[in-house]
């Protein structure tokens, strides 16, 4: 099959949690087909990771420029109107023109984001949307964290982009959630409509345990720092949980590992047990040093890659019920949940000072990740999903 791929970011190289999954999906779907990626470029980065697509992998690979800042300023006049923001952020006429142009060769697409969606609305041509989190959703959890006037604007657009989602999910052959939660309230919101789920897999024997350098009284946190649900964790376990750790653990030390920290998170750096890194050429170095992973998000949708990661390493982890929701592991015996403060570091400190129980915790977390999340396993539905299409273009029912 000929498949025209649509994201926000250039799919490659796989170092945050979008080009993740959408690297995964692009190389599986290029090992039998004939992949065109149509793409938003945001940095030089991203131009030399597509050239490497091009020249490297041969996928075709076409990016169109894309200034976030300008774009958001650009979008503001929708306010006016009842037009999600998101829309006008991510809405181009060149890229409108990429797809119009290579759409027609195409026996199908595959949108990843409601917002990328857009773009093939209405065409005609067999497409599946991939609801990566449920954005509309996140907008609704950014909206009870914010103060007004921010949390207005943050409903509008819950509302207005919900309004669309409803709208593209009609339209696509099939709708991918990425954890049976979000389906469920996919089904909830749009009854009738297909779906199906697709987890987020993990790079089983890219990230593998090696307890004999965790350093005692270690914590450690990974993600991309200019990211809301990911600052607003960290400020609040810097700010709030360490402390009360540290009260019983004096050694324990707290590293936020990840590119782009914002002023906030830099600030942390200035706190007593707290290092912020910025950008590291490979998180797992960090993550082997660790004795305890935590992710103490209160906004979180999906399955966090941060957490199949730091299982998948074999490290204990803590992480409040909305980082950990989506996968799909028992707490308390694959990893440990609390969404209170005290709580949160109440589990951490008894952790920290039970090593075997820890080391035990970290076993039992990546013979999980071995039997749960391989990435072939999770990504398998597609290939029904593809024979289907197949079938029905050919004129005759799947066998």
């Amino acid at each position: 099959m000929r498949i025209l791929f649509l994201s926000q970011r250039v799919p490659y190289p796989p170092n945050r949690g979008d080009k993740i999954i959408t690297w995964r999906l692009v190389e599986r779907f290029s090992r039998e087909h004939e992949v065109t990626i149509a793409c938003f470029s945001h940095d030089q980065d991203d131009e030399e990771a597509a050239r490497f697509l091009r020249e490297e992998k041969g996928i075709k690979t076409i990016t169109v420029p894309i200034n976030l800042r300008s774009k958001k300023v650009q979008s503001l006049p929708l306010l006016l109107t009842g037009k999600a923001l998101t829309l006008g952020v991510f809405g181009s006429r060149e890229l409108q023109r990429v797809v119009d142009q290579e759409l027609p060769r195409a026996d199908m697409a595959y949108a990843f984001s409601s917002s990328m969606a857009a773009f093939i609305l209405d065409r005609g041509t067999p497409w599946v949307l991939h609801i990566a989190e449920l954005d509309s959703d996140k907008w609704r959890q950014y909206a009870e964290r914010h103060p007004f006037p921010m949390s207005a604007l943050y409903r509008r657009e819950w509302k207005t982009l919900r309004s669309f989602e409803k709208r593209v999910a009609a339209d696509a052959v099939t709708n991918v959630l990425c954890t049976p939660l979000e389906d469920d309230i996919f089904r909830k919101e749009l009854p009738g409509l297909p779906s199906m789920v697709i987890r987020n897999g993990v790079a089983i024997d890219h990230y593998t345990p090696d307890p004999a350098c965790a350093e005692p009284g270690h914590l450690v946190f990974t993600g991309v720092m200019d990211y809301f649900p990911n600052v607003d964790g960290c400020v609040w376990f810097a700010q709030e949980i360490l402390p009360l750790i540290r009260a019983k653990v004096p050694q324990a030390h707290f590293t936020i590992v990840g590119s782009k920290p914002t002023p906030e998170v830099k600030a942390l750096a200035r706190l007593d047990g707290v290092e912020v890194t910025g950008y590291v050429d490979d998180t797992r170095d960090y993550l082997r040093r660790a004795a305890v992973s935590v992710a103490p998000l209160r906004v979180a949708r999906g399955i966090q890659n941060k957490v199949l990661e730091a299982l998948a390493m074999g490290l204990p982890t803590v992480g409040t019920t909305s980082a950990t929701q989506g996968v799909e592991g028992t707490p308390g015996t694959d990893y440990l949940v609390a969404d209170e403060g005290q709580a949160f570091a109440d589990e951490v400190v008894r952790l920290l000072l039970d090593p075997a129980e820890g080391r035990a915790l970290g076993d039992r977390a990546r013979a999980f990740v071995e039997e749960k999340y391989r990435w072939d396993n999770c990504l398998s539905p597609l290939d029904e999903v593809l024979e289907g299409i197949t079938n029905k273009a050919q004129g005759h029912e799947p066998s």
